[in-house]
């Protein structure tokens, strides 16, 4: 087989090859030390502060689309193809404060000045995408973003202000966007990639059977897709992680297919890529998709990865259980599926096998009569780590709940559903008292653990109470359904 052994990529103008690449050099590494590209700052080195935030440009569906991405977790061998902008990029030729860094000093949106490029980059990106933002949008948009110095009202201000400087029109990246995805479409990939040295290797395979080819040799692979999750097990636990499969550029991994019965999703589609086709199929995940991690977190992270790295608090798992979501899984025989909450085993261990990946999820969307929610709890709104998650989905046919699904992350060593409590409502009638039968129930269902998250006591005390907020938010019965505002 034909392979390649260079990165190709463009940095702000210029084009790069990468010969010899290592898996877990990051693009924060090479930005800071290889590039002296300084303006891009080592905060956290896990993805939560936003200070590294820089953008990064690929063609998908040969469309050019810019997202930002925390450059301290992002490896550099993953960016194969891509563009990557830095702060320094943004004056352009001219040499000006670009339009975001202007609203910034005008408004007193920096003290220090340490986080302060992360915020210009996060601001860019949204208002290339939303030159008039809402609060929402833009409070969306800095989730990942953390600022000690001036707090956030200021740079708020600033967000609004952008276009007084200046219009999205007249930026230089839009000016060019032309000539990168031309640039860009030069560099797409050709051949399998494989390169860095044995105890440090790359490899970029060149579609979903390539990669099942791979597995076949390299059982015990990493498969990486956004780095959310493996970025910090480098970072953090200098972990051997070699040889490394990244899969984020596999455009048959990406597919999203909305038909009437279900919404199937790629293992390769970020958190953000599905979040149109969610809020469309599944309304009720709107609100909880906002909660998962920050801007930057979501541009990279997969569904995909949230469910293959079988973590006991993923906020994705509980939510699709309930909503009888299955997975698949493919290897270089085929493919097979199972219900999701079968794919969990126990703690750090699921079903699958040698040389498989997961490779899609089928969600099941709603039929007459069926009531779903999901819930987040943790310490803080925005960018956190869940103490619990619930995925709760019931249908109700004349005041009788005839089915139930309930599944809670952080209860146990794996998501899981609750069965004594589906048992206690299945054929109840839809009441309080139904629901505050099903939460005593929950202590024979879940012994959850004590940790820094949440005590044992906490978790089971919340996770009944979400049963019972479930029943007056959607009690329609019993006069004006209760919701909580999050704010």
């Amino acid at each position: 087989m034909e392979k390649q052994t260079d990165i190709r990529f463009v940095l702000n103008d210029e084009d790069v090859v990468i010969s010899n690449a290592t898996a877990t050099r990051t693009l924060l590494e090479f930005l800071r030390l290889d590039r002296r590209l300084t303006g891009t700052k080592e905060g956290c080195a896990e993805g939560d502060c936003g200070a590294c935030t820089v953008l990064v440009g690929r063609l998908h569906d040969g469309a050019l689309r810019y997202e930002t991405v925390n450059a301290c977790i992002r490896f550099l061998a993953s960016l194969n193809g891509c563009h990557i902008v830095t702060v320094e990029h943004l004056s352009g030729p001219e040499g000006r404060l670009h339009p975001v860094q202007q609203a910034m000093v005008t408004h007193h949106g920096s003290q220090c000045g340490f986080c302060t490029p992360g915020f210009v980059m996060s601001l860019y990106a949204l208002w290339m995408e939303h030159p008039q933002p809402s609060l929402t949008q833009i409070e969306t948009a800095l989730q990942g973003n953390l600022c000690r110095c001036t707090g956030y009202e200021p740079i708020i201000r600033a967000a609004f202000a952008v276009n007084e400087y200046g219009t999205p029109e007249n930026d230089y990246l839009t000016r060019e966007r032309e000539a990168i995805t031309a640039r860009l479409q030069a560099l797409r990939q050709s051949a399998r990639i494989e390169t860095g040295p044995q105890d440090d290797r790359a490899i970029l395979p060149m579609d979903s059977a390539d990669l099942a080819s791979i597995l076949q040799e390299h059982a015990k692979a990493t498969i990486v897709a956004g780095s959310t999750d493996v970025g910090l097990w480098v970072t953090k636990f200098m972990r051997p992680i070699s040889p490394v499969v990244f899969i984020n550029h596999l455009e048959d991994l990406k597919q999203i297919r909305l038909d009437e019965d279900a919404l199937t999703l790629g293992a390769g589609v970020t958190y953000s890529e599905a979040e149109a086709a969610i809020r469309d199929a599944l309304p009720h995940l709107g609100e909880y998709w906002d909660r998962i991690a920050g801007w930057q977190v979501r541009n990279m992270g997969t569904i995909g990865g949230n469910i293959a790295n079988g973590s006991p608090i993923g906020d994705t798992p509980p939510v699709l259980i309930a909503l009888g979501a299955e997975v698949t899984l493919q290897d270089i025989s085929g493919t097979r599926s199972m219900p999701l909450e079968a794919f969990f085993i126990d703690y750090g261990k699921q079903d699958r096998a040698a040389g498989e990946f997961v490779s899609g999820i089928r969600i099941p969307r709603p039929v007459p009569g069926q009531i779903d929610a999901a819930y987040k709890i943790s310490k803080r709104r925005d960018e956190d780590i869940s103490a619990v998650a619930a995925g709760i989905s019931v249908i109700v046919k004349d005041g009788i709940i005839t089915r139930a699904r309930i599944a809670f992350g952080g209860m146990a060593a794996t998501p899981k559903r609750a069965a004594s409590a589906e048992q206690a409502l299945t054929g109840a009638d839809w009441s309080a008292e139904a629901f505050a039968a099903a939460a005593a129930t929950l202590a024979s269902d879940f012994t959850p653990l004590s940790d820094w998250r949440a005590s044992a006591e906490y978790r089971l005390l919340v996770a009944g109470n979400l049963l019972r907020r479930f029943h007056l938010e959607h009690d329609e019965a019993g006069g004006a359904p209760v919701r909580l505002a999050i704010a």
